[in-house]
């Protein structure tokens, strides 16, 4: 008994570290796509998630989650750490979208909401308490092993609310043409994406649970190979896209491609075999590849490409674990992707459209156009570049 408790709690801690490695991964990541003028913010919007997310989550948001703190197969610290470092996610894929012209003072203010009142209660009704039991709406039926829809599609359910808010950067979308803005720091972002990729083997592979089991030991070992097959085959199949289509091997393409298929695996992991994973994988890169420039289409300004790699697969990473992965009903993911998807939006879109009446998400056209570093935090991270507009 104490062998096994202390493994599963060493896992766990194992687990929350790779985790964390994706703050440094969405923040290089960011910070490689955005404009030099903006890289400091970006930098310091991640810092402050990690923070207020972390902290906002210990005291009250991880009670309402799970009601109460509680655990039998490892210790009670080490269980509310691992899922303490799922909670800033949701808000990290918001502000990848909305970034170069939102402020920190708001988006710290929708972080407690989203950290302390929106993510908990969608971890209560699927992984948690589940204070809908008894309901129509309840959906703790729904398999999904680490988020595709409890954190991929609540993050982009609540950034979609805030493109609605916000608006396009100046400049994006002149007389019906989309102006290409140009990433700062590929070597930046190719690191960044990376990281999450590590960091998506401790997402996924910790959310079995245990490893302290022969049966449980290759559970996590599947998991973990599935999450790495499906990201590198939606990799590959949006490298060989931009080739066909443009003669040209798009590297931020590529990294959201990869990325589009680790978001897809997530849901069903632990319930489909390998060669399942690649065509999940693979079908997560493809919708990458044209969601992204469908978004554009519409207007909606994601210099990160953050809608289509989270929202999109995050919705059919838990339909393909409905398809594909045995003795899970399809209609219990369709479900809880309806039920999470609709309480995400409308509570996100009326949090965001109260804290904007009173403090402005939007810079001014101003600042905009000067860089959020200056105005924002007070420091570049290159100063001796010359600005571009």
């Amino acid at each position: 008994m104490d062998f096994s408790y202390i493994i599963d709690t060493l896992f766990a801690l194992f687990s929350f570290t790779l985790i964390i490695l994706m703050v440094p991964g969405f923040a290089m990541l960011e910070a490689g796509l955005v404009r030099t003028k903006n890289v400091t913010t970006v930098l310091t919007i991640n810092t402050m998630i990690y923070i207020i997310a972390n902290l906002v989550f210990f005291f009250w948001g991880y009670s309402l989650a799970f009601g109460g703190w509680n655990a039998t197969n490892m210790s009670v610290f080490a269980s509310f750490l691992f899922q303490t470092a799922f909670v800033g996610k949701t808000i990290n894929i918001i502000s990848g979208g909305i970034s170069e012209r939102a402020r920190v003072i708001p988006l710290a203010i929708f972080t407690i909401f989203m950290a302390g009142l929106i993510y908990p209660l969608v971890v209560n009704w699927t992984w948690g308490s589940n204070m809908l039991s008894g309901t129509f709406l309840d959906i703790s039926s729904i398999h999904d092993l680490a988020g595709s829809t409890v954190i991929h599609s609540t993050g982009g359910w609540a950034l979609l609310a805030a493109f609605l808010i916000i608006g396009p950067r100046k400049g994006r979308y002149i007389n019906g043409k989309i102006k290409v803005i140009p990433a700062s720091n590929i070597p930046l972002a190719v690191l960044g994406a990376f990281l999450l990729w590590i960091g998506w083997f401790g997402f996924n592979g910790g959310s079995v649970g245990s490893i302290s089991s022969k049966e449980s030991a290759d559970i996590v070992s599947l998991v973990i190979m599935n999450t790495n097959n499906a990201g590198l085959i939606g990799g590959l199949i949006v490298m060989i896209l931009s080739y066909l289509y443009y003669k040209r091997f798009d590297i931020t393409m590529i990294l959201n491609g990869a990325l589009g298929g680790l978001v897809a695996i997530t849901a069903g992991a632990d319930v489909v075999s390998p060669y399942e994973a690649l065509i999940i994988g693979l079908i997560g890169g493809i919708l990458v590849f044209y969601a992204i420039p469908f978004f554009d289409k519409l207007k909606i300004d994601d210099p990160v490409g953050a809608l289509s790699v989270h929202l999109i697969n995050g919705i059919w990473g838990t339909i393909a674990a409905g398809i594909f992965g045995k003795d899970i009903n399809l209609f219990a993911q369709i479900k809880g992707i309806i039920v999470v998807g609709v309480f995400v939006f409308i509570t996100s879109y009326a949090i965001l459209y109260v804290i904007n009446k009173f403090i402005p998400f939007r810079i001014d056209e101003e600042n905009e156009i000067e860089g959020l570093d200056i105005t924002e935090c007070g420091i570049e991270s290159y100063p001796e570049f010359r600005k571009v507009i």
